[in-house]
């Protein structure tokens, strides 16, 4: 059985939290572990995220003067998602990176 580091779980957490429209099983598939490993650490850290079809989808914008204003805000929470994603990422390829290395070091 392998085992993770709590600071990869609650990555793995929060990366499905961030990411309403991806499924365990992307989520599971882009960290390289087990959908049900996953989805046990989701239900241990007591995440949600807003379900079904319409949570993932944006609000029609009303065309107004402030449109501008609310398309930028979208396009920046967006931004912030997608940046915290990109550490997540990167911080499960280091950990896989560094287990390849013990691995190969005690063949």
């Amino acid at each position: 059985m392998k085992h993770y580091p709590p600071e990869f779980k609650a990555d793995a957490v929060a990366l499905y939290e961030s990411r309403p429209e991806a499924t365990i099983k992307q989520i599971a598939a882009d960290l390289g572990v087990n959908p049900e490993t996953l989805r046990n650490w989701i239900r241990d850290a007591g995440a949600s995220r807003p379900r079904g079809r319409r949570a993932a989808e944006p609000p029609a914008v009303p065309v107004a003067p402030s449109a501008l204003e609310a398309e930028v805000a979208a396009l920046r929470r967006e931004n912030a998602e997608l940046k915290k994603e990109r550490e997540i990422l990167r911080k499960a390829a280091r950990y896989f990176a560094s287990d390849c290395v013990l691995n190969t070091k005690g063949s």
